[in-house]
């Protein structure tokens, strides 16, 4: 029962404003990709300069990319966002629909855990019931991590689709 009300109360907490009404509306109404982007954003926050090699949304800095150690402004962390989001979807396009959950996994835990995970495991043999496997990638430095748990929850509560 618990999880259940986290689940919700983390899916009410995702609303967007619509800029000509001011009125608000359902983040399902959006498309996969921009529900995706708001997640992102939503639990990773715009990291500060002393976050570095992280930057923007959660972005690690990789050999031979050329980012300085600043404060970048929201602007270059969405563009920066949607980019890293992109390569990720593009990586697991065969999966069509789940493309946009595992992206989401990948952005956090990246690809390469993904790849040995359970989930994908699961979604290549046709399993749907992936509750459990999902959810399990709550770990931060060893430890269970309730962010992590409710970020999951929002993850699968949005852009999966059973």
């Amino acid at each position: 029962m618990k999880k259940i009300l986290m689940f919700f109360m983390a899916l009410l907490t995702l609303v967007v404003a619509t800029p000509t009404a001011n009125a608000k509306r359902s983040i399902m109404e959006l498309p996969l990709f921009e529900r995706a982007v708001l997640i992102i954003k939503k639990f990773e926050t715009l990291h500060k300069p002393t976050h570095w090699p992280t930057i923007c949304y959660g972005h690690v800095v990789q050999r031979g990319e050329h980012f300085t150690r600043r404060q970048y402004s929201e602007r270059e962390a969405d563009a920066l966002l949607r980019r890293d989001y992109a390569k990720f979807c593009e990586l697991y396009k065969e999966y069509g629909r789940d493309k946009y959950i595992l992206a989401a996994l990948a952005y956090n835990i990246g690809p390469g855990a993904v790849n040995k995970s359970s989930v994908l495991k699961k979604l290549k043999r046709g399993d749907r019931n992936i509750f459990k496997a999902y959810t399990s990638h709550c770990h931060y430095k060893g430890k269970w991590h309730s962010g992590l748990h409710k970020r999951r929850l929002t993850e699968l509560a949005v852009l999966y689709v059973p």
